[in-house]
């Protein structure tokens, strides 16, 4: 199996003893808000999103997690165990299905795996924490902005001409990421386009001047593997 993206060695051993291995289409879930949940999953291949619909009828993507990241991990220890959020694929691919009652046992029973989920757990934790930093203190301009410096932290290729984010994602689902509609995503972009911050090339976006984005929302230099879209 695939490591776990960032977590310690112990745990990737726990993680390779999965139930078995799901397939699945691009645009399924593997789970919806308010569905029961038995089982978390390692990501062994494809794309999926993890978000949210807002009570408007919104949708807010919080990550979208690739190759050897953990899916469904708010459940473990849980009391009533529903998803809180969904999981929509974004690329077919497969996981790893592990049995939360299983994994659950082998935290209670070793109390060093316990600690390093914990710390790991926190990791995750801080992420969703700066993300809605961004949202709530910067408004939806700073909510564009730092959406293209966490995608391109994960997904950046750099070329002569700039960052290129390789990854294809409609303005719609770029607006879902922060929490605002298509439109006014489409206005912002335009800007910076305008201005040659950016440009986008059928769908595939090129960041010119990141140090502008940084500049424009306070940006605190947070380390990679806190400020991405993962």
């Amino acid at each position: 199996m695939h490591s776990l993206a960032g977590a310690p060695v112990k745990l990737n051993e726990v993680l390779k003893q999965t139930h078995h291995i799901q397939k699945f289409e691009k645009g399924s879930f593997l789970f919806q808000e308010g569905s029961p949940s038995k089982e978390i999953y390692v990501l062994l291949s494809g794309l999926i999103q993890i978000g949210k619909i807002i009570p408007d009828g919104r949708e807010l993507t919080l990550r979208i997690c690739s190759e050897g990241d953990l899916i469904g991990e708010l459940n473990i220890f849980c009391a009533t165990p529903r998803n809180l959020l969904s999981a929509k694929a974004v690329e077919s691919g497969e996981v790893a299905v592990i049995m939360k009652d299983q994994l659950e046992a082998k935290l209670a029973e070793d109390n060093e795996l316990a600690l390093e989920f914990m710390k790991w757990m926190s990791q995750q934790y801080r992420k969703t924490q700066t993300k809605f930093r961004d949202l709530v203190l910067h408004g939806k301009k700073g909510a564009l902005y730092s959406t293209l410096i966490r995608m391109a932290n994960s997904y950046g290729v750099r070329t002569s001409n700039g960052i290129m984010i390789d990854l294809l994602l409609t303005n719609q689902e770029v607006a879902n990421f922060c929490g605002t509609s298509r439109e006014v995503v489409n206005r912002l972009l335009s800007e910076l386009r305008k201005q040659g911050i950016i440009s986008i090339d059928k769908g595939i976006i090129t960041i010119h001047q990141l140090s502008f984005l940084r500049r424009e929302i306070d940006c605190e230099n947070c380390p990679k593997e806190i400020c991405n879209i993962d």
